[in-house]
């Protein structure tokens, strides 16, 4: 499973797995129960793959948090609860993201990356494994 494939959708809770691309939405697979669900175009869907975080310096992808918490957790579920206090959340975050922007990143922000790493590590472990797809100047250098 591919991140860009993982997509969350506004108002319902979890992660989903598009499961098919039709011309007024996506049917996805919910990674939590399994159901399957439709989303409409005036769905807020968000795929994983485009979110970033940001930062002081720079915005940094979902993708790279989620291998910064893969890291300091080993592979395992978050110690922090998604639940705790705001200042718990923050502290946590800030030893897995040092650069984060307080200011722009709310603790309901990093609840929800709690929340979507915890169900990832244990629904699609192999999302942690993947490397990220190649950047186009990347592509170009190999053209050449």
């Amino acid at each position: 499973m591919q991140l860009d494939k993982i997509i969350s959708i506004g108002g319902r809770p979890g992660l989903y797995e598009v499961s098919l691309q039709t011309r007024t939405g996506v049917v996805a697979t919910s990674l939590v129960d399994g159901k399957r669900i439709t989303a409409s175009v005036r769905d807020q869907v968000s795929v994983l793959s485009e979110i970033n975080i940001y930062g002081l310096e720079k915005e940094v992808p979902l993708r790279e948090v989620f291998k910064m918490i893969h890291e300091k957790e080993e592979g395992k579920v978050c110690a922090v609860k998604p639940k705790a206090a705001a200042d718990e959340l923050e502290a946590f975050f800030f030893d897995v993201f040092q650069d984060y922007d307080e200011e722009r990143v709310y603790p309901s922000d990093i609840k929800k990356i709690i929340q979507w790493y915890n169900i990832l590590v244990e629904k699609a472990p192999e999302v942690f494994t993947e490397e990220a797809p190649a950047t186009e100047e990347a592509a170009t250098k190999e053209d050449e």
